[in-house]
């Protein structure tokens, strides 16, 4: 347990610096939402024009007059993109991060082994993660109160159910990534999240691309569906966890035999 709580003592400034911008901007997206529902409609009449722009961005398969389909297509931005990075950024951190600041050489003369050194570690990811989760879905509750909202609660919880899991997704890649480094790795992390955003952007244009959900955390995330089917894509989801169970594997593998530095 000390290395978990260290590890959430020099996480705390980076965890509230991230989750008080992601809930900032998605209270700031419901609040404006009744000031501009009239125009709604026009909007979405324009977007739906607007080719492989809409299809990108599954705007012509949701009415954005709703608060839900509102909220799946501008606050789930926020919420990706920014769950996304923050989740890589911890990620691809929390084990290079002994060797760039040089204090591998302190903690492994401790009496604990590697593979409990990755255990604990990885533990204060996810709880970071998963505080991050709960403070913002009850600021996002909290806002659809305050503007006099009814709550879509099914619909809300899938959505964050589906990032939450993305982040999860994304956390273990990079925490796998992370073991084979030496120095920052925050441009890799921040990087394969962008990356992995625009591949699912491609492939919501056309059906040749659809494939690449099977890539992206992002498929299993996109709105439209979860809206329409009422669920999540479990088969996406599998697929995901599987690239997580797989860079958690590789990082007790490679903690455990690599040389530090």
């Amino acid at each position: 347990m000390t290395i978990i709580k260290q590890e959430l003592r020099q996480g705390k400034a980076s965890l509230l610096i991230w989750t008080a911008a992601i809930g900032f901007l998605l209270m700031i997206c419901i609040f404006i939402f009744p000031e501009i529902r009239g125009d709604m409609d026009a909007m979405g009449e324009l977007f739906a024009s607007m080719g492989s722009f809409t299809a990108a961005f599954s705007m012509d398969r949701l009415n954005i007059g709703t608060m839900i389909g509102f909220y799946s297509i501008e606050c789930g931005n926020i919420l990706g993109l920014g769950g996304a990075f923050f989740a890589a950024f911890a990620g691809v951190s929390i084990l290079s991060k002994e060797e760039k600041d040089k204090t591998a050489e302190f903690l492994l003369t401790h009496p604990v082994s590697r593979a409990r050194v990755v255990t604990e570690k990885l533990a204060a990811l996810l709880m970071e993660i998963t505080a991050m989760n709960l403070t913002i879905l009850a600021l996002s509750l909290l806002s659809m109160r305050l503007i006099g909202e009814s709550i879509p609660w099914k619909e809300v919880m899938l959505l964050h159910g589906a990032y939450f899991l993305l982040q999860l997704e994304l956390a273990g890649v990079c925490f796998g990534i992370s073991a084979f480094l030496r120095r920052s790795g925050a441009g890799i992390g921040l990087g394969l999240a962008a990356m992995l955003y625009f591949l699912n952007l491609i492939a919501n244009m056309t059906d040749h691309t659809k494939f690449l959900k099977c890539i992206t955390p992002f498929g299993y995330c996109e709105g439209a569906d979860i809206l329409d089917k009422g669920r999540l894509h479990t088969g996406y989801i599998a697929v995901g966890m599987l690239f997580a169970c797989l860079g958690i594997a590789a990082a007790y593998w490679e903690y455990a035999r690599k040389d530090m530095h």
